[in-house]
């Protein structure tokens, strides 16, 4: 009786294992885990091992060292040598400065325009909330561009910008330098912490403020001890998100610090990239990644340990709006005075100056279309043509679009497929695993990351050929480093699907690939869109990412308008930014127009 009793044990067993070996999700789960293993946690390991492995070129650094040794040699003259004051402390200090300071401007800025668009009776919403959303859409290194073009001094810049042509004296700490810096970045990063509080305060009932009303407080005691502690989650989020991107960035501090020798980790791990002292940058690359993690992780803790409040009831909530009385106009008139400065001018400048034949002359005469048009005069430009007329500039626009179109069809793929993942493995272990190998990209800087991979596939990998100089090298990075987004925005999109559909579906003998295309497909797909968008626009404006691995082969249009910039031809370089952002302009009101009605809400992540 009790070998039977085996028998039927060891036959359930058997087929319980079959069952999971055969069943669909888990063979696409197995897979999921494989590939991310593969993409990012190898690449991890591997830029880390590499720190210890001494390299040919430093054996005289190194008495009696051998090439692919162990060594401690990195990380002593990172962390304890003569060098690591210029090195590594100021610059981390900067970084941490620009961070800090970066992160409490766009979260202030973010934060009252949210309020005023989500609570309050303020005018002209529907241009405001068009025009809160465009800093996403500009790249922050065309900002630095404008920024330069207005406040260069001739004592630094070479020529004057737009103020000083006019006469005014300009400092140079406000032209260049971490001031500088700060507010550039702030005005770009603000649209994140807008985003995530606009939603916060859009989920929270009126009726609480209102009870607070009744019972006597006044509307700054309300703001202060309802409102504020509520969004202070979402507001936390915005400053983790605002300081990790601002400590890695490198495209605005090379623009606006390298003048003036100011200088932060991502500038100086594309220094010691371009330089060939891999081993250096890894480590950099390292302490970058080290801060992000710990950033997020303190994060969590104080989110986790406050008190939570049930915001939404099941009776359905109410959103008085808050009258601004006679502050009405004068908050309008604020915002648009704050919307044309903050964006439309720099747009304005960029324009400008790419009509400019001189910098810093702004007569008529001065007037030139050359740097649009022009067939080549070696007088200007170095005889190199304008852009319309340049075969780097249409190249540069054909490889661009494909990589954007390319990896943004890819990576909202596979960004639905791991959401799916999550969202049915949510509370799981398969689940949980997932859901955290997919957001280590998101730790990374975006300069340390493309080092990582050039490292990684600059020579064959197993299987996998040499891919260095490749577009598919650019396809495989962005797609990669951008699976945070898209998986987040899959993940949303896959919990508001019932699981009853499938469970029904099922139950008439579908199979998962059928209930995939038939049932799951077909509602998610109004997600793909706002996934699409959100990594098209930021695979157009991508530099910091693809910036060590662009060759002239697969020049994209951020790397070319750089290039421009660096080579002293700021006119030109004006002229491709202004090209890029028309395109996002362009793609971005068409899906709109066309597809998502919430898909500004979107573009945030």
């Amino acid at each position: 009786m009790g070998l039977k009793r085996d028998k039927n044990g060891m036959k359930r067993l058997k087929n319980r294992i079959i069952d999971i070996v055969t069943n669909p999700y888990n063979i696409i789960v197995l897979i999921a885990i494989i590939m991310l293993t593969y993409l990012i946690v190898l690449p991890l390991v591997d830029m880390l091992a590499k720190t210890f492995e001494l390299a040919q070129r430093d054996l005289r650094a190194v008495p009696g060292g051998v090439a692919g040794e162990f060594t401690f040699y990195y990380w002593k003259r990172l962390l304890a040598s003569d060098l690591s004051m210029n090195m590594l402390v100021k610059p981390l200090l900067n970084s941490l400065m620009i961070g800090f300071f970066v992160s409490v401007g766009a979260i202030l800025v973010g934060s009252v325009l949210a309020w005023l668009m989500v609570r309050t009776d303020l005018p002209c919403k529907k241009f405001f909330s068009l025009a809160v959303i465009i800093p996403y859409m500009i790249p922050s290194w065309c900002k630095s561009q404008a920024w330069i073009s207005m406040f260069k001094t001739a004592r630094i810049g070479g020529a004057p910008g737009f103020l000083a042509a006019l006469g005014i004296t300009v400092p140079d700490w406000l032209a260049y330098g971490p001031i500088a810096i700060i507010i550039v970045l702030s005005l770009h990063y603000y649209a994140y912490a807008y985003l995530l509080v606009s939603a916060a305060l859009g989920s929270i009932n009126s009726e609480l403020e209102e009870m607070g009303e009744i019972q006597g407080a006044s509307k700054r005691l309300i703001l202060r001890r309802i409102t504020l502690p509520l969004v202070t989650p979402a507001m936390l989020s915005a400053v983790i998100l605002t300081f990790s991107k601002a400590i890695g960035t490198f495209a605005v501090v090379n623009t606006l610090g390298s003048k003036v020798n100011f200088y932060t980790l991502s500038s100086q791990l594309y220094q010691n990239s371009k330089s060939q002292n891999t081993q250096t940058a890894f480590a950099m690359a390292i302490l970058m990644i080290a801060i992000a993690s710990l950033s997020v992780f303190v994060n969590q803790k104080i989110i986790g340990s406050r008190k939570s409040y049930a915001t939404i009831g099941g009776k359905g909530g109410r959103s008085t709006l808050i009258g601004l009385g006679a502050f009405r106009p004068i908050a309008a008139i604020l915002l648009f005075v704050f919307f044309a400065v903050g964006i439309f001018m720099p747009i304005a400048i960029l324009v400008v100056d790419s009509f400019m034949l001189k910098e810093g002359t702004y007569t008529l005469a001065n007037f030139t279309t050359y740097y649009w048009t022009g067939s080549g005069n070696i007088s200007i430009m170095e005889g190199v043509p304008g852009i319309f007329k340049n075969p780097r500039f249409i190249d540069a626009v054909g490889t661009s679009l494909a990589l954007t179109f390319l990896t943004a069809t890819i990576g909202t793929v596979f960004g639905q497929m791991i959401g799916y993942i999550c969202a049915k493995g949510r509370g799981r272990f398969h689940g949980r695993l997932v859901e955290q190998l997919v957001f280590i990209p998101y730790l990374i800087p975006s300069v340390a990351f493309g080092g990582i991979y050039l490292s990684m596939f600059s020579q064959p990998n197993g299987i996998i050929p040499s891919l260095y100089g490749t577009f598919t090298l650019l396809v495989l990075t962005s797609v990669v480093k951008h699976l945070p987004f898209a998986s987040r925005a899959g993940t949303s999109n896959m919990l508001q699907i019932s699981g009853e559909l499938e469970e029904a579906a099922t139950i008439e003998g579908a199979g998962f690939f059928r209930r995939f295309i038939k049932i799951v497909f077909p509602l998610a797909k109004g997600g793909f869109l706002s996934g699409f968008m959100l990594i098209f626009v930021s695979i157009m404006k991508e530099l910091d990412l693809i910036i060590l691995l662009v060759t002239p082969k697969t020049t994209t249009l951020p790397y070319l308008a750089f290039e421009y910039a660096n080579g002293n031809f700021p006119q030109a370089s004006n002229c491709v930014a202004i090209v890029m952002f028309t395109i996002i302009f362009i793609v971005y009101a068409l899906a709109n127009a066309f597809g998502d009605a919430d898909l500004a809400k979107s573009m945030g992540g």
